[in-house]
C-alpha cells in the first residue's frame, strides 16, 4: 500500500480563501455571442478594447479573467471581481464602457450579449439582450422584459442610494 508523498500518489492539498476582507464583493460573469457571421467582428473588435480597459486598472478590479464559453458558435467573455458594487456601477458608467452600452444598445453589431452578477452580502441580477439562445438563469427562472423597475442593475438588485454616476443610457431613449 503506497503512503502520501510515494511516487504516484499523493494526497488532495486542499485550499480556500479568506474573504472577509471583501465584505461587498461583487462577481460578475459577461458574455458575448455571435449571432449572425457579421457578429464575429463585433465580438473580436472588444478584445483589444476590453484589454485596455482593464490595463488601465479600474478602481475596484480586483481581478478579470478572460473566458471562451464557445468557438463554433463564438461566444467569448470574462469574470470579474469586484470591490463592491458602487465601483463596478461607477466603472459601467465612465468610458469607454459608457460608450461600449450605448452604441450596443443601439444596434447589437450582430451579436447578444449578458452579464450575471452575484453580491457577497446577498441578492443576483442578470440581464440578456439578443440571446438566441437561453442560458444561465434564462433556463429555469420566469423571463421578464427588462423594462421599468427591471431595466437598470441597481433596480434588479434591489439596491439602495443613489447611483454612483448618471446612466449610459435612460429607458425611454432606448424605445422612443
Amino acid at each position: 500500500m503506497k503512503r502520501a508523498g510515494e511516487p504516484g500518489k499523493r494526497r488532495v492539498e486542499r485550499r480556500t480563501v479568506d474573504l472577509s476582507s471583501y465584505p461587498d464583493l461583487v462577481v460578475i460573469y459577461l458574455g458575448m455571442r455571435v449571432n449572425i457571421l457579421s457578429g464575429l467582428k463585433t465580438v473580436l473588435g472588444f478584445g483589444n478594447e476590453i484589454a485596455k480597459a482593464v490595463a488601465a486598472r479600474p478602481d475596484g478590479l480586483l481581478l478579470h479573467e478572460p473566458i471562451i464559453f464557445s468557438v463554433f458558435p463564438m461566444h467569448a467573455g470574462m469574470r470579474q471581481y469586484w470591490r463592491d458594487f458602487e465601483s463596478l456601477e461607477r466603472w459601467a458608467r465612465s468610458e469607454p464602457h459608457r460608450r461600449w452600452w450605448h452604441n450596443f444598445l443601439r444596434d447589437s453589431g450582430g451579436t447578444g450579449f449578458w452579464h450575471e452578477a452575484y453580491f457577497m452580502r446577498g441578492g443576483m441580477e442578470a440581464v440578456y439582450d439578443d440571446m438566441v439562445r437561453d442560458l444561465g438563469f434564462l433556463r429555469f427562472a420566469p423571463i421578464v422584459p427588462a423594462r421599468g423597475p427591471m431595466f437598470s442593475a441597481r433596480e434588479r438588485v434591489r439596491r439602495e442610494g443613489a447611483p454612483s454616476a448618471e446612466p449610459v443610457l435612460i429607458e425611454k431613449d432606448l424605445y422612443e
